[in-house]
């Protein structure tokens, strides 16, 4: 490939990028299952006296917050599940590696079956799963020399854990009230979303900013722990930043969407054809990339059908086939 068709390629992918997620925030503005005019949802965003109540309504407290969640849980997971990919030296690592989904999905089961879910949920969903990464952490230390194999085991323990709870607590709770709430928070899902939970965005924005300020370190720590070293990099101190900005990231978005797989395994590697494996192109591109996609998802998951779709279920519709695409052009080794 010559230069000039190299770099058009490469302001081609920019352009797209860049584009991706405000072209999809604006789309799902349009369509719901309440129809409204292109001019009654611009006159509701710029001029709301203009049009009616139930118009202002839709669009700026119903669409637009949960357009914003979407992109913003997209875009924290793909960045943790990039940067995850980077520093495990693993291509198959997801954003829920060391437990913080399952631990996630506990603390909101638990709000759901005590407390009767509500602003528990959310507080609740936050704190278990930042307390599992930190348990998967101090799991990975039983062994004298920890290494990132006992880190990830760790986060397998860990999750494994979480998981018996919450079979224990969907054994224990309510079948016709408290069950299938779990359930459907489990499949993922911003039904809920409104102006209260986008306070979920300061965090996430706080996770996704130390993995954008580490993420040429990234690249060293994914050399390995010696050659990192050799250059001159704070390995404990870029990995407690990188798994701290991560799990800042996932648990936020969690705490808010639910358990939604598969974005974080398989947008950072679409990202990856398109820009390459150096991080410092591939953290921005797997964040604008993964907040595009999953704001249409979720906008498929409300106009499918006349009762919304869980997003989880949709993910994995999709990310299943690419996995196994995945699967067989690594051939189950690392691209690193």
């Amino acid at each position: 490939m010559s230069r000039n068709a190299h770099l058009k390629r490469a302001a081609l992918a920019a352009v797209f990028l860049c584009a991706l997620p405000f072209a999809a925030i604006l789309a799902s503005l349009f369509f719901g299952r309440y129809f409204l005019s292109p001019a009654e949802v611009l006159s509701a965003l710029f001029r709301p006296d203009a049009v009616s109540r139930a118009a202002v309504v839709t669009v700026r407290q119903l669409r637009l917050p949960r357009a914003l969640a979407a992109a913003f849980v997209g875009a924290s997971l793909s960045a943790s599940g990039a940067a995850f990919q980077s520093v495990f030296r693993n291509p198959l690592v997801n954003s829920g590696i060391l437990g913080v989904s399952n631990g996630a999905g506990f603390g909101a089961c638990l709000a759901i079956v005590f407390f009767g879910g509500g602003a528990f949920t959310y507080g609740l969903s936050f704190l278990f799963g930042v307390a599992a990464v930190a348990l998967s952490y101090f799991a990975g230390r039983i062994a004298k020399n920890q290494t990132v194999i006992t880190l990830i085991l760790g986060g397998t323990i860990v999750s494994a854990f979480f998981s018996a709870l919450v079979s224990i607590l969907k054994y224990i709770a309510d079948p016709y009230s408290q069950l299938p709430a779990i359930t459907f928070w489990l499949m993922g899902s911003f039904a809920s979303v409104g102006t209260a939970q986008l306070r979920a965005l300061v965090p996430m924005t706080l996770g996704m900013a130390l993995i954008f300020l580490c993420r040429r370190r990234i690249d060293a720590l994914s050399m390995g722990t010696r050659e990192a070293s050799s250059l001159g990099v704070d390995v404990r101190l870029y990995a407690f930043l990188v798994i701290g900005g991560a799990t800042l990231c996932t648990a936020s978005a969690v705490c808010i969407s639910g358990t939604i797989g598969w974005v974080g395994l398989v947008v950072p590697h679409v990202a990856r054809m398109l820009v390459g494996s150096e991080n410092a192109k591939l953290i921005p591109a797997s964040v604008s990339l993964g907040a595009g996609f999953l704001v249409l998802i979720d906008l498929l998951s409300r106009c499918l059908t006349g009762s919304e779709i869980p997003i989880g279920i949709l993910c994995a519709l999709i990310g299943t086939p690419f996995f196994v695409y995945l699967l067989k052009r690594t051939k189950g080794g690392s691209w690193l």
